[in-house]
């Protein structure tokens, strides 16, 4: 045990890319058995099983087989699991895993879990890890009630318990995976429906760190504002910031769309809704389809940015765009600092959100002209909005959302496989990815006399 904890300790990064390889390699092998179909439905390809085992192990929702007419009880069943296991984070689980098994781990190998958890402090990791499950499971276990009790009486009571179970988990993960072929649009006028999803989805999104550094100073006399961390304001700013854009930006590109006609109750929850399951989530209460070009090209942006580090969502994450939006209003103030609320962003932090923004651009922009190619001449590609619905599913992938506009089961083989790739790339961060394929030890770097380049 002491030299398995060692290997994760010095390859942290390649240890989380190898499993969630593995989790799929096996939930690919179980979704390919007979016992996973539904009667009278057609075999499941391996392609399509792989592309489902990674939607659901990488927390995308983005599917090629329905999920409800398809897939048996036992299918569903394999799904929600992966969806568990990734949301939770299957390094999260090992961690715990190792602490039960292997008692005490070393300073280096708790300072790299407790990264790996979003945490700063690496003491108490075991008990982190027990907090981690404790909130998720709680969460998830209140959403599941208050699913049950809306939803009670509109089906048979162990489809209405299923249902509640399935969709309470893949909000909480905000893996968007629905038992409906549509979603959730037959509950587009449900008000308490939508609010438990949308609340699952957010809590789901702010990230364990937000939430443990929340939950720790609630009792707190001082102001709960005051005493939290930067990070935090950043993340709860930043989630309130887009969701407001959001919603405004949905009530005024579809006033003429698929808002008209609608009661104004009906235009503020759909509003709501888009706006905080696009950025993450997946689930859906309109027909993405049917949305305007300006609608999709603006939720293709908070797709990008999507949920927060150390989350159940994906994305770039809110911080980092957060941490950009700050440095950029102090350069053009002329202001050679960062500042947000009364604390200075390092340089080293701005650098490392710029590397992970255009790391993750850079990833979108090759994968859209590799799915373009592989696409061209395809029935996907016979589409009148063909370049702005491959540059929806291209950032839905790689932003775990799994959004779309209907073209997903409509891919060739090799436009599914690349965004298979995109989900796992998007699921474990496109920096990580290139950390576990790389060398663990940087080469020698001289350093050279400064010249400033001529910017902007």
């Amino acid at each position: 045990m002491a030299e398995f904890t060692g290997s994760l300790a010095s390859y942290s990064a390649r240890w989380s890319f190898f499993t969630y390889l593995g989790a799929i390699a096996i939930g690919t092998g179980l979704l390919a058995l007979p016992a996973s179909r539904a009667p009278d439905q057609p075999a499941l390809t391996i392609v399509d099983a792989a592309f489902t085992a990674t939607s659901a192990c990488c927390v995308t929702g983005l599917t090629v087989r329905s999920t409800v007419e398809d897939f048996s009880p036992f299918g569903q069943g394999v799904i929600l699991i992966l969806i568990q296991l990734g949301g939770l984070g299957i390094m999260t689980i090992t961690t715990l895993l190792i602490f039960q098994i292997g008692g005490e781990a070393t300073v280096r190998q708790r300072a790299v879990i407790a990264e790996t958890l979003g945490i700063k402090s690496a003491r108490g990791l075991r008990q982190l890890a027990l907090m981690v499950l404790v909130v998720v499971l709680c969460s998830e276990f209140i959403g599941f009630l208050l699913l049950t009790a809306a939803t009670w009486g509109t089906r048979e009571p162990f489809d209405v318990i299923w249902r509640a179970a399935f969709h309470s988990v893949s909000a909480f993960c905000n893996a968007g995976f629905s038992l409906g072929d549509d979603s959730l649009v037959a509950y587009n006028t449900d008000v308490p429906v939508n609010l438990i999803i949308c609340g699952l989805v957010i809590v789901g999104g702010l990230g364990f760190p937000v939430l443990f550094d929340i939950t720790s100073r609630l009792w707190s006399r001082e102001s709960l504002w005051d005493r939290l961390h930067m990070h935090s304001k950043l993340m709860l700013l930043g989630t309130a910031g887009l969701l407001a854009f959001g919603a405004v930006s949905f009530w005024v590109f579809e006033s003429d769309g698929v808002l008209a006609g609608q009661p104004l109750s009906s235009r503020v929850l759909l509003g709501l809704f888009h706006t905080t399951t696009c950025r993450t989530a997946g689930f859906n209460t309109v027909e993405y389809g049917s949305l305007s070009s300006a609608t999709l090209f603006l939720t293709i942006l908070l797709m990008a940015v999507g949920a927060g580090p150390g989350s159940t969502g994906g994305g770039f994450k809110v911080s980092t765009f957060m941490t950009l939006l700050t440095r950029a209003g102090a350069s053009f103030r002329g202001q050679e600092r960062a500042n947000f609320a009364k604390r200075t962003i390092p340089e080293r932090a701005v650098e490392r959100a710029t590397a992970t923004a255009l790391v993750f651009v850079a990833i979108a922009f090759v994968a859209l002209v590799a799915l373009l190619g592989v696409e061209n001449g395809g029935k996907a590609a016979e589409r009148p909005r063909w370049f702005l619905d491959a540059s929806f599913e291209c950032i839905s992938a790689l932003g775990t959302v799994g959004l779309s506009t209907g073209i997903t089961a409509s891919l060739t083989i090799p436009g599914k496989f690349i965004l298979v790739i995109l989900m796992l790339l998007g699921r474990l961060g496109p920096i990580t990815v290139a950390v576990a394929l790389s060398r663990q030890r940087p080469t020698y770097q001289p350093n050279y006399p400064e010249e400033e380049p001529l910017v902007g």
